[in-house]
């Protein structure tokens, strides 16, 4: 039954990212031509203090699904209603401090630090302003979002996706028309789109979940414990936030919004592919988590072994064609492609592929509720790569060393402490973790010289671009099909997945 709620549930996520990345990557192109790269990584910069600010949320959000879906799995409804109720509290106590800090401490970072056109200021200021108030909303939010995974109802996240659609959409029409300053528009229209889903998600919850509705209580045990696991998680998130969003404030500093727009696009489209692997995530980590919680450790362990496999295999899929083409991928999407951000993004995605193997492993960890050897490992490597990349950008080093000290931090990461740790922790065995990297590299090795032999060919230089384009995405996917099917996949799996194929082509039937 697990398994095929996995599925399941993948299939509405995935739904979800296609019509989030459709509609990101063309709104996107829209909104870089309408504001201009200029007004564009001003946005970027603002955006990133206010994410700055929030990086307590960030190290909540993690504790609050991990313990509601902890106690699901222990089916203590009692206790799942308090443990919803405490959470609330704490995350709207924690937006409204939020709130005080970023219009207090970041507006003076805003007006003093950042280099912001003096004719682009007051925009600025409106933006960020209505970035403060997004993340207001976002933060009173995770509970709600908590729930929702917790409970495996993926299906909310493919319809109210629909909405969010025709929302952005519209933003995009209306900044097409409007005659008022189009940043501020764009802050505005964008505040109240985030808002209404929020809104939309919380009704869903009350209505759909016992826990979500009735008194609001306080229990100081659940708090104190979620705190402590949080305090941990509180480190790694940290240096991660400061990582992506100090580093976009760094490249402000130093260089130029139209610098800071090149990475800001790279981002988005890495963000967009990167949606498929999340969304698996989201539907095989509550299964982890509630395996361990009902003292299943070895089922526990498995579908965490196969699951880390399967969501490196996804992002494969996205990775190599993207690389391959990136130029081409960005100058189609965009026409108007800032400097750098083709390099940008070949090593952002590179870096997104050790990031989904360390990201599957801190699984292990946090269903074990041990996670402060990965806290003070994870944050001060983060934040050494943050002074490195300070110190690179001090001595005259290029935006681009950022991306490579991101990616040796990632691989650093994944490939020794991540997996130290599970060994040390969570009781897995070096066989188990040495056959998940042998098998990503495999796959990895064996899908990327057909795509590679093309690329490197006479017959690649000759063609169109559009063609050419769709040539190495065919390619690179049959490639990656092969490799992961043949080389990546067990019998077990290989059969799951012709089970949930041939229940899909009998019910299109």
């Amino acid at each position: 039954m697990s398994k095929e709620t996995i599925a399941k549930n993948t299939i509405f996520l995935y739904f979800r990212m296609i019509l989030t990345m459709l509609v990101t990557l063309f709104t996107s192109r829209v909104i870089l031509q309408v504001l201009g790269v200029e007004d564009f990584g001003i946005y970027q910069a603002v955006g990133g203090v206010v994410a700055l600010l929030s990086f307590l949320n960030t190290a909540l959000s993690a504790g609050s699904s991990r313990f509601l879906t902890f106690e699901l799995g222990k089916k203590d409804l009692l206790k799942l209603r308090q443990t919803f109720s405490s959470i609330l509290i704490v995350h709207t106590i924690l937006g409204v401090g939020i709130i005080f800090l970023a219009e207090t401490a970041g507006l003076w970072f805003i007006q003093h630090k950042l280099i912001i056109p003096a004719d682009r200021f007051d925009a600025a200021i409106t933006a960020y302003h209505f970035s403060v108030l997004t993340i207001f909303f976002s933060i009173t939010q995770v509970p709600y979002n908590a729930a929702i995974i917790s409970h495996e109802k993926m299906a909310i996240y493919a319809y109210l996706s629909i909405l969010e659609v025709i929302l952005k959409l519209a933003i995009v029409y209306l900044l097409l028309i409007a005659s008022w300053d189009k940043l501020k528009v764009y802050a505005i229209l964008l505040c109240i789109v985030q808002i209404g889903i929020a809104l939309s998600y919380r009704l869903y919850c009350k209505i759909k979940f016992s826990e979500c509705h009735g008194k609001v209580t306080f229990d100081s045990t659940i708090v104190k414990s979620i705190l402590k696991f949080s305090s941990w998680n509180l480190l790694t998130n940290t240096a991660a936030v400061g990582v992506m969003h100090g580093t976009t404030v760094l490249i402000n500093i130093f260089f130029t919004p139209g610098i800071v727009a090149a990475r800001a696009i790279a981002n988005q489209v890495n963000g967009a592919a990167n949606q498929l692997v999340q969304n698996f995530r989201n539907a095989v980590n509550p299964q982890i988590i509630k395996k361990f919680a009902n003292d299943d450790i070895d089922g526990s362990k498995k579908l965490l072994l196969a699951s880390t496999k399967i969501s490196f295999f996804l992002m494969l899929f996205l990775c190599i064609p993207i690389c391959f083409e990136a130029e081409t991928l960005l100058r189609l999407w965009l026409k108007i492609v800032p400097d750098t951000s083709v390099p940008f993004l070949r090593l952002i995605l590179i870096t997104t592929l050790f990031q989904t193997i360390s990201q599957s492993f801190y699984t292990a960890l946090s269903a074990k509720g041990q996670i402060r050897e990965n806290a003070i490992s994870t944050s001060t490597i983060g934040f050494c790569t943050l002074f490195i990349i300070y110190i690179l950008f001090k001595i005259g080093f290029s935006p681009i060393s950022l991306a490579w000290s991101i990616l040796i931090e990632e691989a650093i990461l994944a490939l020794l402490v991540k997996p130290f740790l599970v060994v040390k922790i969570a009781n897995y065995k070096w066989e188990e973790i040495a056959n998940v990297f042998v098998t990503c590299f495999k796959v990895s090795i064996i899908a990327i010289i057909l795509p590679l032999v093309f690329f490197v060919s006479s017959i690649y230089n000759e063609l169109n671009e559009f063609i050419r384009f769709s040539t190495t995405v065919l390619l690179s996917t049959l490639s990656i099909i092969f490799s992961t099917w043949f080389f990546g996949l067990d019998s077990e799996s290989k059969k799951f997945i012709l089970q949930i194929f041939r229940k899909m082509m009998n019910r299109s039937k």
